[in-house]
């Protein structure tokens, strides 16, 4: 014989028997005291939240033969018919395999006929489900039912149930418990049943239950049958810190232990975006968490670390790929390359990674620390000499990670002096020393010194120095040459910033020069492309005087290359 299950018989009888759901409470033992019960409800909510079992104590105590202060007694006739499903006064009806215009007739019929109780109440479950024809044949009733006749209707998502339907019922929503309360509620169920469980696995359980009683009861009764210890399951911060470092490989390490436990893709994507929005929440709306507060103060921290525009971004990019997943052959591929998006967003050029950059600056500039601890290598398992696969996921041993020393960050410069501003990795040498140098042998210096819009433009010229106080540089065109006259003055107080002495600037027009010194503007570029080189604000009114320049199209090409030729009808031949 089976066993029953925990939600099954630990399911509330009363009203005070019900947890977190006190407003609802209220209004419906209110309306029993006072005489006054509704004719139609609507009862929505989260899965597993008591709707059912609430609508069964209310058709209870409406037909209890002694209820007190709005509550049934749970002994008479009437309330045991009841709880063994066999009462005539209560009638419930699944839509979600009832659907159909048929049943919904069939239950009018029976709504016209007398019961042995004083009250007659259907229970219509997943009422969004009904097609439109039942809903039609059901407003009818709903509007003007027997005077003997409660309506009870049950959803999940009130938003698909009719205006005209909702219209005519008292709406009570139901919400999730709040995690003190279902973790009251389970200490007892332990304590009532006997079950040895431990602590570490009662947390385990509420995480799971996200706020369900059904669904925690349900995590509850496999940890009993697994020992009462908690179980090696999928660490989700594992893939929010490899998010947060920028290490796909992390990532991919974690998509793969989780599916050696047997996890859906599918499913693991639906709770990455939960655990998400349960961080987002910690930084918005700390009282909506559904966290034990401990596990609050964690995913809190890394929040802050991730910062909301990441964890928004990363709701939205697993959402689209949990849509995606519905006709694509591998689910787990689409997790895989969203997860390695997300964790190399910043090094992407669109406007995303561009965003996810500037971001990271901020909250460097704002905390003073740039330096994210580095993950350790995963355990390597001694039999084959290579990584554990999702070993990252599950420590070897507990020794605290010694994080490394935070590299702190200056502030960005006032734009004042920007134009000319040496950056913290590149420290120009004393002007004394610099005296004994030729200019071409300072341009790297200078060219890093410059405002990121003057650094590009001129680090496409190349640099001679024909004399110790002179430097030619070599635009690769009149319309360069052009453009860079307009800033040869911040570059000549570049160089007799570092020089200390006057030095005459000329821009023409040239190929780059062979020789050596070639060399110097090529080094000074690739400092430019290291990350050394800080991401300072450019002013849009800057870019308003860049010259167009014409775009030569296929016809104009093809016809230069055959001289002569004329072109007939240029929309196309007919």
């Amino acid at each position: 014989m089976a066993v029953q299950s925990l939600y099954r018989r630990y399911r509330p009888r009363r009203f005070s028997e019900l947890r977190g759901q006190d407003h609802v409470v209220r209004a419906l033992r209110n309306s029993v005291i006072n005489q006054r019960e509704g004719q139609a409800y609507l009862f929505s909510g989260p899965r597993g939240t008591g709707k059912t079992s609430t609508a069964r104590i209310l058709a209870k105590v409406l037909n209890c033969e002694s209820p007190v202060d709005g509550e049934p007694c749970c002994a008479c006739a009437s309330c045991l018919a009841v709880e063994a499903g066999t009462s005539y006064d209560v009638i419930e009806l699944d839509a979600a395999s009832n659907n159909g215009v048929e049943a919904v007739r069939d239950l009018i019929d029976r709504a016209g006929l007398g019961s042995p109780g004083r009250h007659r109440v259907f229970i219509l479950d997943e009422v969004h489900m009904l097609s439109k024809p039942a809903e039609a044949a059901l407003l009818k009733t709903l509007e003007e039912p027997p005077s003997h006749v409660v309506f009870v209707l049950a959803t999940t998502d009130p938003q698909k149930v009719s205006e005209t339907i909702r219209s005519r019922t008292q709406h009570l929503q139901f919400h999730l418990l709040p995690m003190h309360d279902l973790a009251e509620h389970v200490r007892f169920v332990v304590a009532d049943a006997g079950l040895e469980v431990t602590d570490a696995a009662i947390e385990q359980v509420l995480v799971q239950g996200g706020g369900s009683a059904r669904d925690t009861l349900s995590a509850l009764e496999l940890v009993v049958a697994a020992g009462g210890v908690a179980q090696d399951s999928v660490d989700l911060d594992e893939f929010i810190e490899a998010i947060i470092d920028g290490d796909p490989a992390r990532a991919l390490a974690a998509v793969a232990f989780a599916a050696q436990q047997g996890r859906d893709p599918r499913t693991l994507g639906d709770q990455l975006v939960r655990h998400l929005r349960e961080a987002f929440l910690t930084q918005m709306a700390p009282e909506l968490v559904q966290l034990p507060v401990e596990r609050a103060e964690q995913v809190g921290a890394w929040a802050q670390r991730m910062g909301n525009g990441s964890i928004v971004r990363s709701m939205e990019a697993i959402g689209d790929t949990l849509i995606e997943m519905r006709h694509a052959p591998d689910a787990r591929l689409l997790l895989e390359v969203s997860l390695m998006k997300l964790c190399s967003l910043g090094d992407s050029g669109d406007v995303a990674g561009l965003v996810a950059r500037i971001e990271r600056l901020e909250r460097a500039v704002a905390t003073g620390v740039t330096a994210t601890p580095a993950a350790p290598p995963p355990p390597v398992d001694p039999t084959t000499g290579r990584a554990k696969l999702g070993g990252a996921a599950r420590p070897a041993s507990d020794t605290p990670r010694a994080a490394p020393e935070p590299k702190l960050v200056k502030p960005a410069a006032s734009k004042a002096t920007q134009e000319v501003a040496p950056t913290p990795t590149s420290v120009p040498a004393p002007v004394a020393a610099n005296a004994s140098e030729s200019p071409a042998e300072l341009w790297p210096q200078v060219l890093t010194s410059l405002k990121p819009l003057v650094r590009a433009l001129y680090s496409a010229c190349s640099v001679s120095s024909p004399t110790p106080d002179t430097v030619v540089l070599s635009a690769p065109n009149a319309v360069h040459q052009a453009k860079c006259n307009e800033h040869a003055a911040t570059v000549a107080a570049a160089f007799e910033k570092l020089t200390g002495r006057e030095v005459g600037l000329n821009v023409d027009v040239g190929d780059a020069p062979k020789d050596r010194s070639a060399a110097a503007p090529r080094a000074a570029r690739a400092k430019v492309a290291s990350d050394e080189i800080p991401h300072d604000d450019i002013d849009p009114s800057e870019l308003s005087d860049m010259p167009v320049v014409p775009v030569e199209s296929a016809l104009d090409r093809i016809s230069r290359s055959f001289p002569g030729s004329k072109v007939i009808d240029e929309g196309g031949a007919k």
